[in-house]
């Protein structure tokens, strides 16, 4: 027999657009937004007044927590954490007006989003500035904010965010077990670096 599948739960105060689908076992939250053609997926958290934009895609299994901006048309991938208060931009240009002072419409900007990969966590308070791309399993830390596009398993903080270590899908930082080699002290998974990239290891 399979495992049964459950009903998302949300919140009475919180405002889900009936245009939006929420997946099976995903809970939203008191004051939490999901917008018009938003699709989060299974097994979600949207954690209290989060706001999940127009169109934007989340995957199965990720976490929202308390107040995440995720504005549209950002694109989460599966296991996704997405911290308090972190923020997911879509302007590249931010100006309330055009250059002649009229107010700016939605024809006016061309949003660009923030694409995070498959494992990856945001801390809280981070800001990543789109266009960019967050790799897979990669940490950004609180308060970094991120202007570049970070790699798979790297661990970045600051402003602007610089990679300062390795980390493995546990997200402990990684050791050095000999040139470009490193290994995960939680899991024992081993990585190997080239060119600036990492990789797991085979076996």
């Amino acid at each position: 027999m399979g495992t049964p599948v459950t009903a998302p739960h949300v919140e009475p105060t919180a405002d889900v657009d009936p245009r939006s689908t929420v997946g099976p076992g995903t809970t939203v939250w008191h004051l939490a937004q999901v917008r018009e053609d938003a699709v989060v997926g299974a097994g979600c958290i949207v954690g209290r007044g989060a706001y999940v934009g127009p169109g934007v895609r989340v995957g199965d299994g990720c976490k929202l927590q308390n107040y995440a901006l995720v504005y549209e048309p950002a694109v989460l991938e599966d296991g996704v954490f997405v911290g308090p208060a972190a923020v997911l931009t879509n302007d590249l240009y931010p100006r309330a007006v055009t250059p002649d002072g009229a107010v700016k419409t939605a024809d006016d900007w061309h949003a660009v989003g923030v694409t995070v990969r498959t494992g990856a966590a945001i801390g809280a308070r981070a800001v990543c500035v789109a266009p960019v791309t967050i790799g897979r399993w990669a940490t950004v830390a609180a308060g970094a904010v991120v202007t570049a596009d970070v790699p798979d398993f790297a661990l970045v903080a600051g402003v602007p965010a610089k990679r300062i270590r390795w980390v493995g899908r546990a997200g402990v930082p990684l050791e050095s077990t000999g040139p470009g080699t490193w290994r995960c002290p939680a899991t024992g998974a081993e990585y190997a670096e080239h060119d600036g990239t990492l990789t797991e290891s085979a076996g």
